[in-house]
Formats: C-alpha cells, sequence, structure tokens
C-alpha cells in the first residue's frame, strides 16, 4: 500500500519520531505520579531529586545535575522550591568556597518519608497497569538509553 494510502491514524503512528513518543509517555506517567505524591506536596522530580541525595549523599551540584540526567540551569530551578521550604541546603565546599554541595536536610528526609506512601502506591498501580516484567523491562531499556552517548552519535551521520 503505499504511504499516501495508509489510514491517517497508522500514519500517524509510523511517523511519531522517538523523542515525541518518549517525551508523552514521560508526561503521561509523570501526571500519574504525580497525583500519587500531590499530598507530600512534592511533583515526581523534586521526590527523584531528595530521593538520589538520600540515596548517594551530599552531592556538588554539577554532579547532581549529571546524575539527574539534567543541565545544570534546569536543575537550578527545581532545586530552588526544595531550599526554600527547607527540604536542602546547599552550602560551600570548605576546601573550595566557589563550589557548593546539595544536601538533604532532616526536614527533606521526613518529607521523603510522608511522599513514600504515595510513590510505593504509583509504582504498585503502574506495575499492575503495564505488568511487573514488561516495567523491569522498562526500566532496563530506558537506562540503557540514558547510557547511550547520543552525543557523538549526533555529529555522525
Amino acid at each position: 500500500m503505499p504511504r499516501d494510502a495508509q489510514p491517517k491514524s497508522d500514519q500517524a503512528k509510523s511517523e511519531i519520531c522517538n523523542c515525541l513518543a518518549l517525551r508523552q509517555a514521560t508526561r503521561h506517567v509523570t501526571q500519574f505520579y504525580d497525583r500519587f505524591l500531590a499530598s507530600s506536596g512534592l511533583r515526581t522530580t523534586q521526590f527523584s531529586i531528595l530521593a538520589r541525595l538520600r540515596l548517594a549523599g551530599p552531592l556538588p551540584i554539577n554532579a547532581l545535575a549529571k546524575r539527574m540526567v539534567m543541565d545544570r540551569t534546569t536543575l537550578g530551578r527545581n532545586i530552588l522550591p526544595l531550599e526554600r521550604e527547607g527540604l536542602i541546603e546547599i552550602v560551600p565546599v570548605p576546601a573550595d568556597r566557589r563550589s557548593k554541595v546539595v544536601r538533604l536536610t532532616e526536614a527533606g528526609a521526613a518529607r521523603l518519608r510522608e511522599a513514600r506512601a504515595g510513590w510505593t502506591q504509583a509504582q504498585k498501580k503502574f506495575e499492575a497497569a503495564f505488568g511487573g516484567p514488561r516495567a523491569a523491562r522498562l526500566r532496563d531499556l530506558l537506562q540503557a538509553v540514558t547510557a547511550t552517548e547520543l552525543g557523538a552519535a549526533a555529529g555522525a551521520g
């Protein structure tokens, strides 16, 4: 069948780009998780930042941005409300006062514990709807995408 003869819905599906498909899925899942986290006052990205700091301990801003796969400016916009609420502290490194470290506060750890129930409920409902084994495969695939050196591939052609 010639490409022009495809039904519009099939044509749209075949022409969707990888980036758009990932962004649409990300928005869909983020909105889902945000509903479960709403009672804690955290959004999904904020929850993830607090969880990363709890697991990794204090991190320089650039290292946190890298681990979150965010540019420094985007991270900055996301950590400002957390700092205002006293959930994190941004403190100078004693050895190099120009460098700053992001640290989870006791209030941040408490909020993270409070939000954990909503996150756990979202995880369970996502896996019930999508399937546990499929969700595990999806996480593996997405981690592989994140590990790919796409910057080097951009110049190839």
